[in-house]
């Protein structure tokens, strides 16, 4: 693994690139989730692309991480497109068979991404999140709109907190709560680096995002969306290959929930994905 930099609307981005053993079947830019790092599961996802043959990277996005951009915990929707646009302009100077695998928000970032730069050549998401959506609907699509309009009206300085401070507070708020602060603030999934606040500045921006705006430009070249069976954000990638041309395809992962994916299906979410780029690169 090589601790690799590019630039990124003038933003110097972090990254670790994973080369595989021969000559790579493809070049694979691995984005990681809202509040992530390139050491959880888009390492993990960018470590097991590269045993299967691909050049992977995993970067942190701007504003987090070990990326540059100021203020800290920015969630800045437009830059994180940008971002896979710099990340697969890096890789593509390398080899030009480039792809995109977008776990979570980073599902959503890479659609919008691909949908304009043909530089990508196929896009597969994982557990694919629009974090527009979710900030308006809530992850299961239910959530009233209110909220989201309660949320701008308090957009002032200063961040505020993503996940409870216990797990009985985080089981109070449902399974999907509780599953997101098992994985980012235990020892399953938790990294320093990773961040547990969001700017309120941020709120701003995810609002005005439409991931899926540039879905159907996506076609000719392929698109493959994963979701647990379980996630109660699938209506998420469903709603996405919906508004897609082709070809597309969706591959359901049965008794897995939205971060079950992170982790716990790993090997076999990796082999679809290989398969598929495989395929398509």
């Amino acid at each position: 693994m090589d601790n690799v930099t590019f630039p990124s609307n003038g933003l110097e981005i972090a990254g670790h690139l994973y080369r595989p053993e021969g000559a790579p079947l493809g070049a694979i830019v691995v984005g990681h989730p809202g509040t992530g790092v390139k050491e959880q599961t888009a390492g993990l996802y960018a470590q097991q692309l590269a045993e299967q043959g691909f050049l992977a990277l995993a970067f942190d996005a701007a504003y987090q991480g070990e990326s540059e951009g100021e203020p800290r915990g920015l969630e800045d929707p437009f830059q994180r497109v940008e971002d896979i646009r710099a990340a697969a302009k890096f890789l593509s100077e390398e080899d030009e068979r480039v792809g995109v695998l977008g776990i979570c928000a980073s599902g959503g970032y890479g659609v919008a991404a691909a949908g304009t730069d043909h530089r990508i050549k196929a896009i597969a998401t994982v557990s694919l999140a629009d974090i527009a959506r979710q900030f308006r609907f809530g992850a299961d699509g239910t959530q009233d709109p209110a909220v989201l309009q309660g949320m701008l009206d308090q957009v002032r300085e200063g961040s505020f907190t993503l996940f409870p401070e216990t797990g009985e507070q985080a089981r109070a708020g449902g399974p999907h709560s509780y599953e997101g602060w098992e994985y980012y603030c235990t020892p399953r999934g938790e990294h320093p680096r990773s961040a547990k606040t969001v700017t309120w500045s941020s709120v701003g921006r995810i609002a005005a995002f439409d991931a899926f705006r540039a879905v159907d430009l996506i076609a000719p070249r392929p698109l493959l969306l994963v979701a647990g069976r379980e996630a109660i954000t699938s209506w998420m990638s469903v709603e996405a290959y919906q508004k897609a041309g082709g070809p597309k395809e969706f591959h359901w992962v049965d008794g897995a929930t939205h971060v079950d994916l992170y982790d716990r299906y790993v090997p076999q979410v990796v082999e679809r994905v290989s398969e598929f780029f495989a395929k398509n690169l």
